[in-house]
């Protein structure tokens, strides 16, 4: 299966990014918590370089707690600062100055040592489609200012967007989007609704949804469908949930895209509880595998 990404888009952002790296102090790389790995774009390290960086684990109420925790300790290892956050619900918004002025200690020291007049962190947030970024810019600026900020006609003095005396948020920067060379991460992105359903077969989203939940959450998934038990053929497990929930053609016959659509739905709207769907070990794991590779 051939999974579209869109290269015209990603050069463009790529550009944007790079022209405008020089005009902030630190990036806020804003991922989804529940696939920090799958909705961070690929490039993003040969992007920024080594400019200060803080990851912001954003939607953090939909991941399991105990998992994020894991992602903290595990960005954190590589010497980048992480913050779980919610930007839809405010949730973690004063903590980004705070973690903002930690990462940046020594320069803003140096500084002082200098007698340069202390000025605002500007920073620069960058992230896929989808993973939260006007809402995060809106929610710090305290009004929707997101959106206004991207028409065209916009003023060089509306390029900054205050967020107190402590922060000033670059307007306008880059889109980065995902390039999907592996199958695994755009089933990740699409059943988090990252990405369009049209992009990915619905069936192939669902039964991956599926066997995830078998193998991480199996109580949680006979609990919400009252299953029997965890069958071996995804088949009967489809059958099973399509009689209970009542997704049936004529003659009684299970209507799989029925089925398929319930699973997809109802993991995106946490009937499932909070969902994690991906841990730092399966990343340790696959970096050592394409080592051995």
């Amino acid at each position: 299966m051939t999974i579209q990404w869109f290269p015209g888009h990603m050069a463009k952002a790529r550009r944007q990014v790079t022209e405008k790296l020089k005009l902030v102090d630190i990036i806020f790389e804003l991922v989804d918590a529940r696939i920090p790995y799958s909705s961070r774009n690929p490039m993003i390290d040969d992007i920024i370089q080594h400019k200060p960086r803080l990851v912001l684990l954003n939607k953090a109420d939909m991941a399991d707690k105990a998992v994020t925790k894991e992602w903290v300790r595990y960005f954190e290892a590589k010497g980048v600062k992480s913050l779980a956050i919610n930007s839809h619900k405010g949730i973690g918004m004063k903590e980004i100055v705070t973690a903002s002025e930690e990462v940046l200690k020594e320069k803003l020291d140096r500084l002082k040592a200098k007698g340069v007049k202390p000025r605002a962190i500007r920073a620069m947030i960058v992230g896929i489609p989808n993973v939260g970024k006007s809402t995060l810019i809106n929610r710090l600026a305290k009004k929707n200012i997101a959106k206004t900020g991207n028409m065209p006609g916009v003023t060089k003095a509306q390029q900054w967007i205050k967020v107190g005396k402590e922060l000033e948020l670059l307007d306008t920067p880059g889109i980065l989007w995902p390039k999907f060379e592996d199958q695994e991460v755009g089933l990740k992105l699409a059943l988090t609704g990252a990405i369009k359903d049209t992009l990915l077969n619905l069936h192939d989203i669902s039964i991956y949804g599926l066997r995830f939940l078998e193998k991480e959450y199996p109580e949680r998934l006979k609990e919400r469908y009252n299953l029997d038990a965890i069958h071996e053929e995804v088949v009967e497990t489809f059958d099973e949930i399509g009689k209970r929930r009542g997704c049936l053609m004529g003659g009684g016959e299970v209507d799989y895209d029925k089925v398929s659509e319930l699973i997809v739905r109802e993991m995106r709207s946490e009937q499932f509880g909070s969902l994690s769907l991906e841990r730092p070990a399966d990343l340790l794991l696959k970096e050592q595998e394409e080592t051995v590779e």
